[in-house]
């Protein structure tokens, strides 16, 4: 047979095709089995999109950033809302805010600057094994507060496998000592990646989502200093038990003379050299980056230019890098083409879930989940922010933390003003939960590019990553209702 007329290799797998079945059907089944005395046109074609969204989010029926996109389609087509409301959604200044952060993550890595960053950390914070540990710890979560924690974690891992084969081969470390040190290096890429990203409003999927939701829906702007203000300790805590935990209990290497100490390692100064000097593109990376940084930290503080958003600056920011002119004749820092590294999909997500948020408040649907959630008024706040948290953290260790956070935050919108309470406070339990992901390799890009290494064991993520949503549980719930009220004065 002709290969034009051979047919086609499924292109879906049995996941997919779940999805692709399920989602129409879970459409049909919540739009027409719902009485209109019950609910009315328009919340019911807003719930019926969200249920196949979801499940085509779910089952990755088709690619996520597609799914994305169904909301522009048929709410307004179905008449659930106005297609202004929904279109304007995928334009939120939240999203513009995480798109210039992309691109001024682009010019960091195009430029090598990360890895200058990582290395120089760990130069200075010495060579013994449990410094390395600590220095990986602190230079994954400083480049992921502010680039992406996939991003970051595939920076890193290079440098932490590295660090795994020096040690292996000049017999610094052996037997026991080798595959805890191993181990340990690499759950620390993957959850100082994932734990840094909690800190700053730009890094984390889930904390952009917030911040667009609060800012279209309540016309409250999250700022960057405040959002770093009140996630940064919860960040900070989070790391500094990360550190413990993996050194002093789960990996704990032994102390013999000849180990535990690995202070003839040169890769670091082997790294530093390939590198070269600190050179002139890197220098403008770091002012045009430097000054965003700057502008987001004061800005807020300035009265008379409180009204210019963070997005605004992240896309100054990144205009920048187009001005500036590179040390390579004929090249600026950044040329239009570098933009193909832009995750485009990953701004399309933002907007499907805001689309989805902005569906729920325009059609009434809010209210009607409101009315469900009513046998939650007599309980205690601390307990509602408790129970999110928990129900977040289970669901987010299988699903994608983007797709949790599109589907539970504008829940969590319509929670807080059913139950008469600020909304702001469920909404950061939600979204810090979202964001934290420890357990399996499937439940966040960091843990699966580590996992990919080799090294690692399903059992000793799991392991760790238990342990380490525990403290996501005490430190979230307590952050939030104790801490939060004091930096956002709620």
């Amino acid at each position: 047979m002709n290969e034009t007329t051979n047919p086609p290799s499924s292109s879906y797998s049995k996941r997919n095709m779940i999805g692709l079945f399920l989602g129409p059907a879970l459409f049909l089944l919540t739009y027409f089995l719902i009485p209109d005395s019950i609910m009315g046109h328009e919340p019911r074609v807003v719930l019926a999109v969200t249920m196949l969204v979801a499940t085509f989010w779910i089952t990755e029926a088709i690619p996520m950033a597609a799914a994305s996109l169904v909301p522009i389609v048929l709410i307004p087509v179905l008449q659930g809302a106005e297609m202004g409301t929904i279109a304007s959604a995928y334009a939120n200044p939240v999203i513009f805010m995480y798109a210039g952060g992309f691109v001024i993550a682009i010019a960091i890595e195009k430029w090598n600057l990360h890895r200058r960053i990582a290395l120089g950390i760990i130069g200075m914070i010495g060579s013994q094994s449990q410094r390395i540990i600590l220095g990986i710890i602190i230079s994954t979560a400083a480049i992921s507060m502010f680039v992406s924690n996939a991003a970051t974690a595939l920076m890193m891992l290079p440098v932490a496998v590295a660090l795994i084969k020096e040690v292996k081969d000049k017999q610094i470390l052996s037997g026991d000592n080798l595959r805890s040190f191993s181990k340990s290096i690499l759950l620390s890429v993957a959850y100082a990646a994932t734990i840094g990203g909690l800190a700053t409003i730009v890094a984390a999927v889930p904390n952009a989502v917030l911040a667009g939701i609060a800012y279209e829906q309540l016309g409250r702007t999250v700022t960057f200093v405040e959002w770093f203000m009140f996630a940064g300790p919860v960040a900070l805590l989070m790391l500094v038990i990360l550190y413990f935990y993996l050194t002093r209990i789960a990996f704990k290497i032994t102390k013999n003379d000849e180990e535990g100490n690995t202070g003839n390692i040169d890769f670091i100064k082997e790294e530093k050299k390939k590198l070269g000097k600190f050179n002139y593109n890197e220098f403008m990376v770091s002012i045009a980056f430097g000054l965003t940084v700057l502008l987001w930290v004061t800005l807020p503080f300035i009265e008379d230019l409180d009204f210019i958003h963070d997005g605004s600056v992240a896309v100054f920011g990144a205009l920048l890098l187009f001005f500036i002119p590179s040390n390579k004749k004929g090249e600026r820092i950044l040329e239009w083409q570098d933009m193909t590294r832009l995750p485009w999909g990953v701004l399309i997500l933002f907007g499907g879930g805001m689309a989805i948020a902005a569906g729920f408040s325009s059609s009434g649907l809010n209210e009607h989940i409101g009315d469900l959630l009513g046998m939650l008024q007599g309980l205690e706040v601390f307990f509602i922010i408790l129970l999110l948290v928990v129900i977040v953290l289970a669901i987010t260790e299988i699903l994608s933390n983007t797709a949790v956070a599109n589907l539970v935050l504008p829940l969590t919108l319509g929670m807080g003003l059913a139950l008469g309470i600020d909304p702001l406070p469920l909404m950061a339990a939600a979204a810090l939960s979202a964001g934290s992901c420890y357990m399996l390799p499937v439940a966040t890009p960091p843990n699966t590019a580590v996992f990919s290494a080799g090294y690692l064991e399903i059992g000793d993520m799991a392991k760790a990553g238990v342990w380490l949503n525990l403290a996501s549980i005490v430190i979230i719930t307590l952050a939030v209702y104790y801490w939060m009220p004091v930096v956002f004065g709620l």
